[in-house]
């Protein structure tokens, strides 16, 4: 009578464990979702910045954020179109060149905006700031996107 009760009381204690650790990787996960969802930009990433700094941060994002929302919807209705086109019968290669073209074309002027974007921010910040948010830049372009400035939004 003890073996079944040692068993079961072991039983118990390994499913009460094993909940309480994917309860606490749960949490942590949730955690790290709604920190990540707080980032709009490469500057959240620096803690140092005075309240004033904020503030103009956000005054400038309320232009910018607007307008690269605008071009990120140009690119997925045109990816989309390209994507139909592809694999449209006839293949029309001219029009899949000619939408080709116009992605790339707003993915340059993504890369432009971001590009003005970091160098107004750039300005507000002091020498220390200046080489945290170079050494952000550096982390986030080496992945081969503008980050979370980047058409996928991830950082």
């Amino acid at each position: 009578m003890t073996m079944p009760y040692a068993f079961l009381t072991g039983f118990f204690a390994a499913l009460l464990l094993a909940a309480a650790i994917l309860y606490g990787l749960y949490t942590y996960s949730r955690q790290n979702r709604a920190d990540a969802s707080k980032i709009k930009g490469y500057l959240d990433l620096i803690p140092d910045l005075s309240e004033e700094q904020r503030e103009t941060v956000q005054e400038i994002r309320q232009t910018f954020l607007p307008k690269i929302q605008g071009v990120r919807q140009n690119l997925r209705r045109e990816r989309a179109e390209l994507a139909k086109l592809l694999f449209s019968e006839p293949t029309d290669r001219n029009e899949i060149y000619k939408v080709a073209k116009q992605v790339l074309e707003h993915q340059s002027e993504l890369e432009r905006e971001v590009i003005e974007h970091i160098l107004e921010e750039k300005e507000l910040l002091t020498p220390s700031q200046k080489k945290k948010f170079y050494e952000i830049i550096v982390t986030q372009f080496s992945s081969g996107g503008l980050g979370v400035h980047d058409v996928k939004g991830t950082h």
